[in-house]
């Protein structure tokens, strides 16, 4: 059974509040890392910790500017250039100044999720705006915002040492709006690692390919 129907209630909507308190939290347990631990990994990602909060930063910057032209286009990205630094590593507009050290590169983190929460609380809910994964709304993007930064904080908790379990109810909404066919029996954020291909679950596999459902619920 899906989760929105496991409740059988109309689930709260995500709002830019909650994108606040998950960047917040994310910048919280990151600047806990030590600062010779970032030319690591992030997890099982082939990015290391560094770039990986660049990643972070640019999805936060890109929604923000997705939604910001009076009429977002609906059928491709606001035309940014999106480049790699090495081969293989991430496709961003945005980078942080190495000279700036990790607090710096924080910073940028913090900025970038700034933006986007004061776009998804100053666009009108009618609005829509492109995105690969299904034509969204301000909810949508907040809710985006917000799995891109608690899967990617639990991929750098991972390669940073730290500890990382976010609040219960925040994955709760964001599995709803995304994903309203995960499990709704399990655990909110386990069950948001495993839609994100991060982990198994009892029963269910853990996932190979894996997209949310950004488009809006009415």
């Amino acid at each position: 059974m899906s989760r929105s129907a496991e409740t059988g209630l109309s689930p709260s909507p995500v709002t830019a509040d909650d994108l606040d308190l998950a960047v917040q939290l994310a910048v919280g347990v990151l600047r806990r890392a030590p600062s010779e631990a970032w030319d690591g990994n992030a997890g099982s990602l082939e990015w290391d910790c560094w770039e990986t909060v660049e990643h972070l930063s640019d999805d936060l910057f890109a929604y923000a500017a997705q939604l910001g032209p009076r009429k977002p286009p609906l059928d491709g990205e606001v035309p940014f250039v999106w480049e790699r630094r090495r081969p293989g590593g991430p496709a961003n507009a945005v980078h942080a100044d190495r000279a700036a050290g990790p607090a710096g590169l924080l910073q940028v983190l913090e900025a970038c999720g700034a933006l986007l929460v004061a776009m998804v609380r100053t666009t009108p809910p009618g609005t829509r705006a492109h995105h690969t994964f299904g034509t969204s709304d301000p909810e949508g993007f907040a809710a985006m915002g917000i799995v891109e930064t608690l899967v990617h904080t639990h991929d750098l908790a991972e390669g940073l040492g730290l500890s990382w379990t976010p609040p219960a109810d925040l994955c709760a909404r964001v599995l709803t709006r995304l994903f309203p066919h995960a499990p709704g029996s399990t655990d909110p954020w386990p069950t948001l690692l495993w839609a994100t291909g991060r982990a198994e679950l009892p029963g269910h596999p853990r996932l190979t390919t894996w997209r949310w459902d950004g488009t809006p619920r009415t």
